[in-house]
């Protein structure tokens, strides 16, 4: 998978990306994580979690973490991930946590920080059973394409997960501290609110 020395990681402070970050560790002398903050209600509880856990796993190729803003109030003002009401469930099916654009977004600002840094690699961690049409292998190649394009740079996004499930995921990451990682749509403080559609996700993977 390594073009170079260098990748940057679209780290969320989930369980999978967290992995995705160890993963990377093996395999390039210099790992980037960026966090990028749209106004999400779970971000505050999230950034927390995700600054414990790269502290847990620092290491000498793990640059500190990089935070980049893309305000999306004004895209989803009215959605329940900006207002926390009506936020899918534990029976919800995942399509119903589906953000328009969500990773055509990220991937566009990362790119550009990857860009202004050296930096021609590009990693996050959809994973198999992801339904969104922004999380395919084909969408995936073809940002990758545009953003050279835009850029004048050879760019590559990997996405080494997207043939995982997220038990298997967990397996993985079995020797990671990820009881500090966090996956939650509407969070009580800092704490998972236990019943929304990703902390089930979350508690079936575990188990």
């Amino acid at each position: 998978m390594a073009k170079s020395q260098k990748v940057a990681v679209l780290a969320s402070g989930g369980i999978d990306s967290s992995v995705l970050i160890h993963l990377l560790s093996k395999k390039y002398g210099e790992v980037f994580p960026v966090y990028v903050e749209s106004g999400h209600i779970w971000e505050r509880a999230e950034l927390r979690a995700l600054k414990h856990y790269l502290k847990a796993v620092a290491s000498k190729k793990l640059k500190p973490l990089s935070i980049l803003s893309v305000p999306t109030q004004d895209l989803y003002w009215n959605h329940w991930s900006q207002t926390g009401k009506n936020t899918p469930d534990e029976r919800s099916r995942d399509e119903e946590v589906y953000l328009p654009g969500k990773n055509l977004l990220l991937i566009s600002k990362a790119i550009v920080f990857c860009s202004l840094r050296g930096i021609s690699e590009l990693a996050l961690g959809p994973l198999k059973t992801n339904p969104f049409p922004d999380a395919s292998s084909q969408f995936f190649k073809k940002i990758a394409e545009a953003a050279g394009i835009a850029l004048n740079q050879k760019f590559w996004i990997h996405t080494p997960l997207l043939k995982y499930t997220k038990s298997e995921v967990v397996k993985l990451g079995k020797n990671l501290p990820l009881e500090l990682t966090f996956s939650c749509l509407n969070p009580k403080g800092n704490r998972h609110c236990r019943t929304c559609n990703k902390c089930a996700e979350r508690k079936n993977a575990f188990l």
